[in-house]
């Protein structure tokens, strides 16, 4: 790959409200172009499954070579522990029960996920004059007002449901649940089959083919990998990259993690030749935190999966400690975010939404609730975090990050870890790995969280 550490050229913001705001401050951006936004989502993605987060086993030059050139961030949040709210909150700005996603949509063709009322980031990219394209898994909703044509993508492929087979593109595993397998390949709505060819050759392929097309006006292109999320399909090339690991579930995770390497760096090579790297702000997140889940192994030993880290923290997917929605997360912009930073303030996924916005300068919708901030001073001036507290939900479970405190109630049993009256609180600067429960040290701490919860859940569900 390229070194995207070049020189900086004139930047375009189209109306810079943001410089009107005292966030931006470079007289030379110039009102051209506004930027392209490319967002690269990975699936089921720990802490530790990159080798710019600590983890040392396994290979992610490229993406390590975007961190490099932009912001490193160690305190971002995914609004879900799980895949489809994950996905809402990125996509609309605002809380996923807001979005009538408030956990994992099920499998179908007629099934309601994302509500066909919610402005998705491609709708308000669009109305703002952007091209915007989609590659990879949507998981919003099969029903056909729930799909990216439906919600604001001009140009879409991939898959609707959760997963499917790397190379028939079926959606299998829900069988004991009453799901039949189902083909699950789309193209600007219709139906298509590539039976055989490697489901993340072809979202790049999309992704880079929307690139060239493109390459002359503004665009959003949305890039939802499927890896390392299940089935564990890596071909054989991957596999022998990483055959020095000796623990068989590491070894998988990590072949898997050098496919969706391998994958965001094509893309990001596509923006270079085309010559628009320093006119893009690129975002690579994660969704949630890695996954146990007994299929993920591809034998029948029906063991708990150990091959994605959440590397020091506790928790994994499903889960609301911190190894279930902290996650990775990079945004580079050459010329704008400066390079080689590491930002330990607290962000979350539904901020991109109200970012873009106040990079491009566009005014938000004003008829709901945004719950994201802009980071945008936070990007380029090193501003603190622009939020006081953050809320998760997920099943029975519910949690609050506030300042430093953290409170979890009916948390899932964990490990090495003690739970009093179904709830756990935690100092998060001085406790990162949640080892020691403060919540019978604290209570009045936990009553004023609890009663944040609290209202917070009543205004969700007032919508």
């Amino acid at each position: 790959m390229k070194n995207m550490n070049r020189r900086f050229f004139t930047k375009t913001i189209g109306l810079s409200s943001l410089a009107l705001a005292g966030g931006w401050t470079n007289n030379s951006y110039a009102e051209t172009r506004k930027p392209n936004i490319v967002i690269l989502y990975s699936d089921d993605q720990g802490f530790g499954d990159m080798s710019c987060y600590g983890g040392a086993d396994v290979q992610t030059p490229h993406i390590d070579a975007l961190a490099a050139s932009g912001s490193r961030f160690r305190s971002w949040y995914s609004n879900a522990p799980v895949c489809s709210p994950s996905r809402a909150a990125l996509l609309t700005g605002r809380y996923p029960r807001r979005g009538g996603v408030p956990g994992n949509v099920p499998a179908g063709y007629n099934k309601i996920g994302l509500k066909p009322s919610e402005i998705t980031l491609a709708e308000f990219l669009r109305k703002n004059g952007y091209r915007t394209g989609m590659s990879g898994k949507w998981h919003q909703g099969g029903a056909p007002e729930c799909r990216p044509p439906a919600q604001g993508f001009e140009e879409s492929f991939g898959f609707y449901n959760g997963c499917v087979d790397y190379y028939s593109h079926i959606f299998y595993w829900a069988l004991g649940g009453g799901v039949p397998p189902m083909h699950d390949l789309w193209k600007n709505g219709e139906e298509v089959w590539e039976n055989g060819e490697y489901i993340h050759d072809l979202i790049t392929r999309e992704a880079v083919r929307f690139i060239r097309n493109h390459r002359e006006e503004p665009f959003f292109l949305y890039v939802p990998f499927n890896a390392p999320h299940y089935p564990m399909h890596a071909p054989s090339e991957y596999w022998e990259r990483v055959q020095h690991i000796e623990d068989p579930h590491r070894r998988i995770q990590a072949a898997m993690v050098s496919v969706l390497d391998d994958s965001a760096g094509a893309v990001i090579a596509e923006i270079e030749r085309s010559g628009l790297r320093d006119n893009t702000l690129i975002f690579f997140i994660s969704d949630n935190g890695p996954s146990t889940e007994k299929r993920n192994l591809l034998d029948d030993s029906r063991q708990d999966y150990r091959g994605g880290s959440a590397g020091e923290f506790r928790g994994h997917k499903f889960d609301l400690y911190e190894g279930g929605i902290r996650i990775p997360a990079i945004v580079s912009w050459p010329g704008v975010i400066p390079a080689g930073r590491v930002v330990d303030d607290v962000a979350a996924t539904m901020d991109v939404f109200p970012t873009v916005a106040e990079f491009i300068g566009a005014e938000l919708p004003d008829d709901r609730v945004i719950d994201g901030k802009s980071l945008a001073a936070m990007f380029t001036q090193n501003a603190p975090s622009p939020h006081e507290a953050i809320f998760w939900e997920n099943g029975e479970q519910r949690a609050v990050r506030d300042g430093d405190w953290k409170l979890i109630l009916n948390p899932r049993q964990d490990d090495g870890l003690d739970i009093q009256n179904n709830q756990v609180l935690f100092n998060i600067k001085n406790d990162p790995r949640e080892t020691t429960d403060l919540s019978l040290q604290k209570p009045e701490r936990v009553k004023i969280l609890r009663e944040k919860i609290e209202a917070w859940e009543k205004d969700i569900r007032s919508e």
